[in-house]
């Protein structure tokens, strides 16, 4: 058995079934990774991400080997036994968050060196190094560094990035087999880059694809770019893609996004979107975001979510959650969170659903007119 079993596709539609083999349990897919950047899903505990149903979850070498440390976690045995997690793990390399710190990094062929965000040492990330790290992490699906282009970027910039990840990714290939990492169950990823350019985006599809790693991710997307040029970019390298590997679009956020690239052939998603929203007072519904905080709350007696059945819609009405948040207390944040990882984690069981009876672009349709979605018209 390989690392990804195709099931089936809906008619008239891209989408498709599958399922995704870790040695930490089969994840099915279409499927939402829940983000745990510091080996935590923010206000959550492993109890309510397994309670919702979530085979899987997203953690970041950036973060973890700068703290706790990879001394730390490898004295626990790995990440999945550090954070009490029995299900699968994908760690993100770390890179979009290393080049992010603008003024604290240097790139070059070699890797990247930064300066840490906590207290300022300087530190250097390779391809190998990054490996080196996620072996010692023991996560399921493993991401290996790439060159994140900002938005708006120059033509050369973006170019130099396509050439410069390919280059890294050929040593990541090498490094991850010469020590071992296959034969310990972990699973190696490329990420096309290329920014708004279809000509790049096409060809570090090719190069990428060219080096045979077990998943395919489109990234450098959702980094400020209209909907519509993060949704070209989709749409120009999917006819590229295998259909016997997985299919990542990273860092996708909204319902309606999911849904609409669900329909053109994609498998996986993360996002902080949902907990982020949460803290904030945002719950997401299939008819759009309800502002808890709102005035109009202030006497609302019923579910915050009539149609969803999680632990806080079946106990809490909008008037107390209101209330929480206006008061400042933790529980509030908690609630929102919990509703929206399990709205998250239910809207792909029931895509997978639809997809199974074949009904998939009756639902997509449905689904973006009740969201009132902008995709409708793409």
């Amino acid at each position: 058995m390989g690392f990804y079993t195709f099931l089936r596709s809906s008619p008239h539609s891209k989408a498709r079934r599958g399922v995704v083999h870790t040695t930490h349990g089969d994840i099915q897919a279409p499927f939402f990774m829940p983000v745990g950047t510091k080996a935590t899903v923010k206000t959550l505990s492993q109890e309510d991400l397994r309670e919702v149903g979530s085979e899987v979850e997203l953690s970041n070498t950036y973060h973890l080997f700068l703290r706790p440390g990879c001394d730390i976690i490898e004295k626990a045995g790995g990440l999945h036994t550090f954070m009490s997690w029995d299900r699968a793990i994908l760690t993100d390399s770390g890179g979009y968050q290393v080049f992010s710190l603008t003024d604290w990094r240097k790139l070059s062929d070699e890797g990247v060196e930064f300066k840490s965000h906590l207290d300022g040492n300087r530190h250097m990330l390779t391809p190998e190094s990054v490996m080196d790290i996620q072996r010692i992490l023991g996560s399921d699906m493993v991401m290996p560094l790439d060159e994140c282009s900002p938005y708006p970027c120059e033509y050369g910039a973006a170019e130099q990035a396509v050439r410069r990840t390919t280059l890294w990714l050929k040593r990541t290939k090498e490094q991850f087999e010469k020590t071992g990492m296959r034969e310990r169950g972990q699973h190696l990823f490329c990420i096309i880059q290329g920014s708004v350019y279809r000509d790049l985006r096409e060809r570090s599809a090719r190069e990428l694809l060219a080096v045979d790693t077990d998943g395919c991710a489109i990234g450098g997307v959702s980094v400020g770019e209209t909907v519509k040029e993060m949704f070209d970019a989709l749409d120009w390298v999917m006819p590229m893609m295998p259909e016997h590997k997985p299919r990542y679009f990273m860092g996708i956020g909204m319902p309606d996004q999911m849904v609409k690239a669900v329909g053109m052939g994609i498998d996986m998603f993360d996002t902080v979107v949902p907990t982020r929203y949460g803290r904030y007072g945002t719950c997401f519904t299939d008819r759009g975001q309800v502002v808890i905080r709102n005035g109009q709350y202030k006497e609302d007696f019923g579910p915050l979510d009539p149609e969803c059945s999680c632990t806080t819609c079946k106990n809490y009405t909008r008037a107390y959650i209101r209330h929480l948040f206006n008061a400042g207390e933790v529980l509030g944040l908690r609630l929102a969170a919990y509703h929206n990882i399990h709205y998250y984690v239910n809207l792909m069981r029931r895509i997978r659903a639809a997809i199974d009876a074949g009904c998939y672009a009756e639902f997509e349709r449905d689904f973006l007119t009740k969201y009132g979605s902008e995709l409708l018209s793409m």
